[in-house]
């Protein structure tokens, strides 16, 4: 009998699922594996259960919204031959940029993370944890929500409970919430608060770069009072790909700026009647905050180019074995 459950927990090749109170162990078809198609945490799944082991996903529904990184196979920018898009969670309502304010605090990274948010169809939150320990709270936070006109930013503190009610808003039965930022940036912390228990084993930060450690090895979904939340490892690195719509509607001021050159191939540079040079000039647009914007849109172009050269590839190598197999048959 094949049942529609959510995946809740992604552990190697197993997957922990869920329909109301029952819960499942399952493993993939051979055709999923053989497709490289796998399920990620908050993916509905549809399976044929198995009550003397194992059940079987047999398919993976579409996805409302996912959240995509760029894996480039262990390489750098500079070394990558290809890209590939690789899905690490899925239909979100929302999701929390969890960020600390410490030093590791970084509105590039905010950015980076609201872009590839917004390109996969769900609402960023940018939530700035540790609002103890930082002098200047209400700059973080005015900082933080100019990134983008569609993200709203709150600064926290799980220790004292300061601005944990600005969330509440958030936090309707039925909505799933993703958390994403780096290691030690109070995403585990955050949910053992919310939950008014320890949920999620949290650890220390080194003093010397407000680093955190790996404590959350896997993505899970924990359910508090009816909400969903996805909680994930710290991500070192995020890289742009595929984020066109995302960087646009994160930049939407700049996005407005372009769509009124005088020609609608503008470089920006030295054209006539470009509206862009003009903000820039009389101040309405900030020189960091072009400098960005044109950091991402270059990175997600590089990702593009060599996403279309893995397909060309694979396209040239089946075009290649179909010609042999003609061939052959001669």
């Amino acid at each position: 009998m094949e049942e529609k459950y959510r995946v809740i927990l992604v552990h190697r090749d197993r997957y922990l699922v869920r329909n109301g109170a029952k819960e499942l162990y399952c493993v993939l078809t051979g055709s999923l594996r053989y497709r490289d198609e796998y399920p990620v945490a908050g993916d509905y799944v549809e399976i044929t259960e198995n009550p003397f082991g194992d059940s079987l996903i047999r398919a993976i529904l579409p996805r409302r919204t996912v959240f995509y990184r760029p894996d480039r196979g262990g390489h750098a920018d500079g070394f990558a031959k290809t890209i590939q898009v690789q899905p690490l969670i899925a239909n979100m309502d929302y999701v929390f940029i969890i960020t600390s304010l410490n030093q590791d605090f970084s509105l590039n990274r905010i950015a980076r993370y609201a872009s590839m948010i917004t390109a996969g169809g769900a609402v960023p939150v940018a939530v700035l944890t540790k609002a103890d320990q930082c002098a200047d709270v209400e700059e973080k936070e005015r900082e933080t929500a100019a990134l983008s006109g569609q993200m709203e930013a709150v600064a926290v503190s799980s220790y004292t409970g300061f601005g944990l009610e600005r969330l509440q808003k958030y936090f309707i039965p039925g909505t799933t919430i993703a958390l994403l930022g780096s290691s030690g940036a109070g995403k585990s912390t955050l949910i053992n608060t919310l939950a008014g228990e320890e949920v999620m084993r949290t650890g220390e930060i080194r003093e010397a770069d407000s680093k955190g450690r790996h404590t959350t090895t896997h993505r899970e979904i924990i359910e508090i009072n009816g909400v969903s939340f996805i909680d994930t490892p710290g991500l070192r690195e995020l890289g742009m790909v595929a984020a066109e719509e995302g960087i646009s509607g994160t930049f939407t001021d700049i996005a407005e700026l372009i769509s009124q050159c005088a020609f609608s191939d503008c470089t920006h540079r030295s054209e006539p009647g470009c509206a862009v040079r003009n903000a820039l000039a009389d101040g309405t647009l900030s020189p960091e905050r072009w400098e960005l914007y044109n950091r991402l849109e270059q990175e997600n172009s590089w990702s593009k180019i060599k996403k279309n050269e893995k397909m060309m590839n694979i396209a040239m190598d089946k075009r290649k074995q179909r010609k042999h197999s003609e061939w052959k048959e001669r």
